[in-house]
């Protein structure tokens, strides 16, 4: 492994996160016979599904599309009780996995890791949490998510009020009382979106801000009978070869219709027919151009729009509940569960942001330039710094004491969405450039190129793997080429990395690969046939 220094490290491998692409590493550096130890913050296994485990917390994906197909012993165990699993459930499929896989004697909790460094004449990765405690290992594997790293509102007072404040995505395990409450909801993002209605059925009031409009479409939830749930086993193999083709990794994928070659009467059957499926038909079956056309996308939103009103009877409320700002599809469209008859109830109201901005949160409550409330709960669904806000919140640090955030200030650059120039021996799963959709597809498809690329250099007792300067300008060229045309890159969204809550993140980037989830999976193989021979080995 040529010249290196005298530091023998703790672990052939560790992998930073403990939720889905945390733990399917673990089973695949076990099935590689590598000592290898999972860093985890929380107190237990779930990643997204266990930090959010706010009300009306569940998949807007279907159960059994979301969710690993590497074994099928797996998937014919494990039952799911509705088409759209709620999180204690999901939390729940992804301790069975531990449990079948015996991963917990691999995985570490309380465990936040504050910087990684590489030390480049041992050629190790040092990780070292906030403790001070530190790690070694000869390679590191990132699973820290997509949307980990939550955000507050940028207003005066937050730290101020005395009530009780929640983030979304740091909920208590202990059960939230709201029963004859005074609550505020601050945002209306996809979270709120769950969150409101169930918050609403117990609270005496429920006050709602909202800044930016967010379109949703019905989820329309039931529950699985031992019967169903049989046929969808039955039904595993030719669903995978499904969702292996479609572009986002779901069951649905574009019909492929000209939007053009229908009279107006005609489009109107076909969205009323797919506005009455569940989950994401609507949004992802649609006319091939709705994406890329601005007129095309125009008829659809007046589409989306009309239906909004109609399940909102004050006609203020369901004026302000349409985005002005971005046509249907454009940002990621949240699924609900009467999200918009929320607003019937005489106890729910909606307060534009953009009217009355916030001046300040006080010991009781909010003030707005027009009105001060007082609450006795504050719930912040206020979303994430997302894709490279997890990487930021860690000082990672590579050869030449290179840091990652200088490397990416301007975006992110990277190759395959997998690896970082300057960044030797780790790889990312989930980070920025690659295929999002259904993730645990996704996670699976990475993981395992991982996992075949770290049993490579082993088999060729490789101890320095990094991504070259031209293979990193090629696939960031590439993937910012694949977003040019798209309606989606022309708002300000967390996929496109804008957070007006976090200073810096005001300008637009390409954070995830654009093209479809096969192209992906293509480009990945074709590098990996041709023996890594784009990256520096030694």
């Amino acid at each position: 492994m040529g010249s290196l220094g005298p530091l023998k490290p703790d672990h052939d491998v560790l992998v930073i996160g403990g939720g889905l692409s945390g733990c399917y590493a673990c089973h695949r550096m076990k099935q590689l016979n590598l000592s290898v130890k999972v860093l985890e913050a929380g107190t237990s296994v779930g990643g997204t599904w266990y930090w959010n485990r706010y009300p009306g917390a569940r998949f807007d994906s279907e159960s059994y599309t979301y969710a690993f197909y590497f074994s099928p012993e797996l998937l014919d165990e494990w039952k799911w009780t509705e088409h759209y699993a709620p999180q204690a459930e999901t939390e729940r499929y992804i301790q069975f996995l531990c449990d079948r896989l015996k991963l917990w004697d691999h995985l570490q909790f309380n465990t936040y890791i504050d910087s990684a460094q590489w030390l480049d004449q041992d050629r190790v990765w040092k990780l070292t949490e906030k403790s001070g405690k530190t790690y070694t290992s000869r390679f590191l594997i990132t699973g820290i998510g997509v949307l980990s790293n939550p955000t507050l509102p940028n207003v005066p007072g937050v730290a101020n009020f005395k009530g009780e404040a929640y983030h979304t995505s740091r909920w208590p395990k202990t059960p939230v009382d709201f029963t004859d409450k005074r609550v505020g909801v601050i945002g209306t993002g996809a979270t709120a979106i769950q969150a409101i209605p169930v918050i609403a059925e117990t609270a005496a009031q429920v006050t709602v801000f909202q800044r930016t409009a967010n379109w949703a479409i019905p989820l329309r939830n039931t529950k699985i009978s031992e019967d169903e749930m049989e046929k969808i086993r039955s039904g595993y193999p030719e669903m995978l070869i499904r969702i292996n083709e479609t572009r986002m990794g779901f069951m649905h994928s574009a019909c492929g219709d000209s939007i053009w070659d229908y009279t107006p009467e005609e489009r109107e059957v076909f969205w009323e027919k797919l506005w009455a499926l569940p989950g994401f038909p609507f949004w992802l079956s649609n006319y091939k151009e709705i994406m890329v056309d601005e007129k095309a996308n125009d008829l659809v939103t007046a589409f989306a729009a009309k239906k909004t009103k109609e399940r909102v009877h004050d006609p203020w409320t369901a004026d302000k509940l349409i985005p002005k700002n971005h046509g249907f599809g454009t940002r990621r469209v949240p699924m609900d569960t009467y999200y918009f008859e929320a607003y019937n109830r005489p106890t729910v109201r909606l307060v534009d942001l953009l009217e009355t901005p916030f001046e300040r949160v006080t010991e009781d409550g909010i003030i707005t330039t027009a009105e001060e409330f007082k609450f006795d709960i504050l719930v912040y669904a206020t979303g994430f710094d997302a894709v490279t806000g997890a990487f930021d919140a860690i000082d990672f640090r590579g050869t030449n004491n290179h840091s990652l955030r200088d490397e990416w200030k301007d975006g992110p650059r990277t190759y395959l969405g997998l690896t970082v120039e300057h960044f030797p021996n780790m790889w990312m799963s989930m980070g920025p450039h690659q295929a999002y959709g259904n993730i645990p597809r996704s996670i699976e498809y990475a993981v395992g190129w991982i996992a075949e690329c770290i049993d490579y250099c082993r088999d060729h007792n490789i101890s320095y793997f990094e991504a070259t300067a031209a293979g990193v300008q090629d696939w960031t060229d590439h993937v910012h080429d694949l977003g040019k045309d798209l309606l989606s890159n022309k708002v300000d969204s967390w996929m496109t990395g804008v957070n007006k809550n976090v200073a810096g993140k005001q300008k637009r980037i390409v954070a995830r690969y654009m093209g479809s989830a096969p192209e992906f999976r293509e480009k990945c193989k074709e590098v990996a046939d041709a023996e890594y021979s784009t990256f520096t080995k030694m």
